[in-house]
């Protein structure tokens, strides 16, 4: 029996492109060794993993902030230490993780034991974790603190790489991952990085793997909070008597929560001649006006309602940029684009000063980060004119912007596009006049060509309601913005939301424009699109049968779209397992396109690839390979070396080469179509997903089982991060990585894994969708080689059933079925004969 089949490159004119979000921490393969290495994100040459080997890092290294003011700690402080240096001076291969909630004082503890350890370790490295993208620049500050002229020429994937591999190099290092979001985002570090300290904070209380001890991080007791308080107050001096008696009832009422009593502190050494009584009867009057929510967020509001008060007779265009950021992604918003809130006189700069002193803010020369909570407080009180004022600021940001390159990252989009979806995702329904909207369809589009359209979805979302508020329900423009939202569903693995809402356009294209409509056509093979994608081939089918007959009656037989829509049905009929019509249709597709419009054409060699891929899905290499040859060499041509079509031929013809049992040659083709890839694309795009899982089933069939297993995880973690948990996509990567565990001979870990995945796949894709057949076949051979016939053969004989029903009784994947049944039933009878 086989493996699952690896994951191919289709081409962009007949399937759309699946989506992913922000970039991800790689996973380094290759430690042990010096050479060429595939770090699941770029490939690093010897002279750069030499470097990283033998760079040494100067006494003292680190990139910490001031040491703060941390009170009341000194249990979890001992236990930091316990649990760090369990081992003496050994790799510690835990990371213990402290949570809590927002303001409970995390990032303040880790900073403190950073501080006060410092000596012990060699190096001592603050990351930020709230992203796989913050994480990574992180990283790339480590390389160029260690090797600033290597780093100067280097791309930003390289320098992760590189820091990554000096981590595995060496060791008694500590990094503090700060303000981690979610568990999966640090997947790739936890297994790889154990040659020093990790230390975790997070809000996040579950979710983290087993070997890692968490500490719940609570408020301060009274005693230490009024300390904690009195010396932000005063700024060191000794509180009296009644200072300290005054602290204890203001501390009550702020909850003991460090970031309240911080904040507080702030603004009672701002003002001196007020007191810490009279401080607190004022914010005695704010408690029936604070936000609602979790005592948390009450607490900073009745603190910010008092910090508000004083700011706007002292300094309003502070007021001002504070609800401007509220209606902004939280952390690293440009400067430059509250400039517009400035009146030329560096007031902006100061109105930013003001904001830091009081701790409402945390401030980079660049960058201006708010507070989750305090955003969530500033939102909810009178944020209307913040909201408008965060609309117009990001309307001329993007009215300034060039427009980006196809395909190509463009950074200034890639800096204001996280502010655009916050403002999208935090629009109310009855909003009118957002002269951001038409921004969000644009910076929804730039998402999608760069393979992020699960991204959008906040944006589309917007944009459709601005639409039907402006436009109607039924206007021709509000349907397209409808079927792309519906799109966006689908990529993002949300079938029923994707296939109820592609259904309802058609219905309203229907209606509105008639049966014929060309727009009704493209909304009707949308909606096929939608039910293959969720392997429902019963249903699209004779909607794509339909769009092609509709489309040959209104435009002709060989009319680009009529091309099209064949197109679609060759590949329904592919998918079903009908090679034999695909393949007839197919080549009157390639003959009909190199008469109209040229042998190299583009749309020409779609089709030539088609029908080489649909020779290789029926064996016939013979006729498979000189296809794909001849495409790759057209394209390279015609297109140039790096286009992504070319790219997708070069993967294509390294896939045929493996099939043949060429593998050192399929591996030569798959490792440079992964760098490439990465370097055209970047590193989270689909493409480049596909081609790092393609490489790691090279990997296998070469028998390095270690190799490919590392580069399956490292592809699972990063569809996990950008697709999400389950996501069919990620779904697909994790029975990949089973399939790694059972080539390696773990059988336990592969069988926990494919029961995991098959629970998954039947829950979001449904119990006779294809990747659950697959599934469920998979499984079914993990228990066979353990020896368990008895849960073998049941589950072989249910999908064998099932796709007898959903395929028919001929299709490959049903004869295969069959097959492995009629096996397992012989093993099973030659087991009761021996007895």
């Amino acid at each position: 029996m086989t493996g699952p089949t690896p994951a191919s490159s289709p081409t962009p004119a007949t399937y759309p492109t699946p989506a992913t979000a922000t970039a991800t921490g790689p996973r380094s393969i290759a430690a042990g060794s010096i050479g060429t290495a595939i770090t699941g994100n770029v490939v690093l040459a010897a002279d750069a993993l030499t470097s990283a080997r033998d760079t040494p890092a100067p006494p003292g290294t680190n990139n910490l902030g001031p040491r703060p003011l941390c009170v009341g700690r000194e249990d979890e402080l001992a236990w930091l230490r316990r649990v760090l240096a369990a081992d003496g001076s050994s790799a510690v291969t835990q990371a213990p993780a402290v949570h809590g909630l927002g303001g409970i004082g995390k990032t303040t503890l880790a900073l403190h034991y950073a501080h006060c350890h410092r000596g012990d370790y060699a190096l001592t490295w603050w990351v930020n974790a709230e992203s796989p993208a913050r994480l990574e620049q992180s990283l790339t500050a480590l390389t160029a603190r260690l090797a600033p002229s290597w780093a100067a020429g280097a791309t930003e994937p390289e320098q992760v790489s590189w820091a990554l591999n000096w981590l595995q190099w060496h060791h008694g290092w500590l990094v503090i991952l700060d303000n981690a979001e979610d568990p999966r985002d640090l997947h790739p570090y936890l297994g790889s990085l154990t040659g020093g300290h990790l230390l975790i904070t997070t809000r996040r209380a579950v979710g983290w793997p087993r070997g890692i001890p968490t500490r719940a991080l609570g408020t301060l007791a009274p005693d230490e909070a009024a300390t904690l308080l009195c010396d932000h107050a005063l700024q060191g001096a000794p509180p009296t008597p009644r200072q300290l008696l005054d602290a204890r009832a203001l501390a009550a009422d702020l909850g003991h929560l460090p970031l309240a009593l911080d904040q507080a502190g702030a603004y009672l050494a701002q003002n001196r001649t007020i007191s810490i009584e009279a401080y607190r009867r004022r914010l005695g009057t704010k408690l029936d006006k604070a936000a609602e929510g979790i005592d948390a967020e009450r607490t900073i509001a009745r603190v910010w309602t008092q910090t508000l008060a004083t700011l706007t007779t002292r300094d309003p265009l502070a007021i001002t940029v504070l609800r401007t950021l509220a209606w902004l992604a939280p952390d690293d918003v440009p400067v430059s684009l509250l400039q517009q809130l400035d009146d030329g006189d560096d007031s902006l700069a100061e109105a930013l000063g003001t904001l830091g002193s009081y701790s409402m803010v945390a401030l980079t020369p660049d960058s201006v980060s708010l507070h989750r909570l305090l955003q969530t407080v500033l939102r909810g009180s009178g944020g209307n004119p913040g909201r408008s004022r965060a609309e117009h600021v990001l309307t001329a940001a993007f009215d300034a912007l060039p427009e980006p390159p196809e395909y190509l990252p463009a950074p200034a989009w890639d800096a204001l596009v996280p502010h655009l979806i916050a403002l999208a995702a935090t629009t109310p329904p009855d909003h009118h006049d957002d002269p951001a909207a038409e921004h969000y369809g644009t910076a929804a589009r730039y998402l999608n060509r760069r393979g992020h359209n699960a991204r959008t979805i906040a944006l589309r979302e917007a944009h459709l309601a601005h639409h039907e508020r402006t436009l109607g329900n039924t206007h021709p423009d509000t349907l397209l913005v409808r079927g792309d939202l519906a799109y966006a569903y689908e990529v993002a693995g949300d079938l029923a939301r994707a296939i109820a809402l592609s259904e309802a356009v058609l219905t309203q294209h229907e209606q509105t424009l008639g049966d014929t409509d060309p727009r009704t056509l493209i909304a009707r093979t949308d909606l096929a699109y939608a039910y293959r994608t969720a392997g429902n081939l019963a249903r699209a089918i004779p909607l794509l049968r339909t769009t092609l007959a509709q489309r040959e009656q209104a435009l002709g037989d060989t009319h680009p779209q009529t091309l099209n829509s064949r197109t679609d049905l060759a590949h329904a009929y592919r998918m079903a397992g009908n090679l034999e019509r695909a393949t007839a249709l197919y080549e009157s597709i390639l003959a009909q396109r190199g008469q109209t419009l040229g042998e190299t054409h583009p749309q020409t060699l779609n089709s030539r690839s088609d029908l080489a891929y649909v020779h290789r899905a029926a064996g016939n290499l013979a006729r498979a390979i000189p296809l794909f040859r001849t495409t790759l060499a057209q394209r390279e041509q015609t297109l140039g070396d790096t286009h992504r079509d070319t790219l997708s031929s070069r993967n294509d013809l390294a896939q045929a080469y493996q099939a043949a049992g060429d593998v050192e040659r399929a591996t030569a083709l798959f490792e440079a179509t992964l760098a490439q890839r990465a370097q055209v694309l970047g590193d989270s795009h689909p493409d480049t997903l596909r081609s790092r899982e393609n490489l790691a089933y090279a990997y296998a069939a070469a028998g390095d089982t270690e190799r490919a297993t590392a580069l399956f995880e490292a592809t699972l973690a990063q569809h996990e991060q950008v697709l999400g948990d389950s996501h069919p996509d990620t779904l697909r990567s994790r029975n990949s990585l089973a399939y790694a565990y059972r080539s390696a001979g773990d059988l336990e870990r592969a069988t926990a894994l494919y029961e995991t995945t098959l629970a998954q796949r039947e829950q979001v894709l449904g119990d006779t969708h294809p990747d659950t057949l697959n599934g469920r076949s998979d499984l079914a051979h993990a228990y066979q080689l353990a020896g368990d016939l008895e849960r073998a053969i049941p589950l072989y004989e249910t999908t064998l059933t099932q796709r007898e029903q959903t395929l028919g009784h001929t299709h490959p994947d049903t004869e295969r079925s069959r097959r492995y049944l009629t096996r397992a039933r012989a093993a099973l009878a030659r087991r009761h004969r021996r007895r």
